[in-house]
């Protein structure tokens, strides 16, 4: 297999790219300068040393310590945590600027046919720890669609045993069916999150 085809396939694992798109990232890698192929597989290297997995909500940051800047504000409010699917969907909420609680990544959904995964075992980690401090409640802010609601379900059930004196709410539906939350606008989000209902 030539260098063609096999960064090709390489690009095709990233999500939502597509042989064609793949071929095009390719070609045009190749039509650069070298000084910027070079700068681009320098950040691809680097990106391992300079951005670390927070123990706490699960993103990625860049930051020191084992415990992000969000998790680490003691201005945010410990009482509400939002799982959220992936780092894109907490950051959409940020720009939002309507909500100060704190987050879980769950790094994905379930879908129907049984595939996919999320991060349950650190999430019922937390929550069990959380809500022997200050958790009162658990908002889903999944994604308005099969695969968000099957995983909703999924967390519902899940987080049964502990649910106690914990809430759970998901978000309202100023979210469209079939939307995703990374690419809502923070007027939706921010509807969204003040018209959730409890669940």
């Amino acid at each position: 297999m030539d260098n063609v085809d096999e960064l090709g396939r390489a690009f095709e694992r990233f999500p939502g790219i597509g042989p064609r798109q793949a071929k095009r990232f390719v070609y045009h890698l190749l039509a650069v300068h070298p000084i910027d192929r070079n700068r681009l597989a320098a950040l691809i290297q680097q990106l391992g040393d300079n951005v670390q997995q927070c123990s706490e909500c699960m993103r990625f940051w860049s930051g020191t310590g084992a415990v992000c800047n969000y998790c680490s504000d003691s201005n945010r409010d410990d009482s509400i945590l939002m799982l959220v699917e992936k780092d894109q969907d907490l950051l959409a909420v940020e720009r939002s600027g309507s909500y100060r609680g704190k987050y879980f990544v769950l790094g994905g959904v379930l879908t129907l046919s049984g595939k996919g995964a999320i991060r349950e075992r650190e999430l019922v980690a937390l929550v069990e720890r959380k809500s022997n401090e200050n958790l009162k409640e658990i908002v889903l802010a999944l994604s308005a669609t099969s695969e968000g609601e099957h995983t909703s379900d999924h967390i519902r059930a899940l987080l049964q045993p502990l649910r106690g004196h914990l809430r759970l709410f998901e978000l309202g539906r100023g979210l469209a069916t079939g939307s995703e939350l990374e690419y809502a606008d923070k007027e939706t989000l921010s509807a969204a999150f003040t018209n959730r209902k409890e669940t």
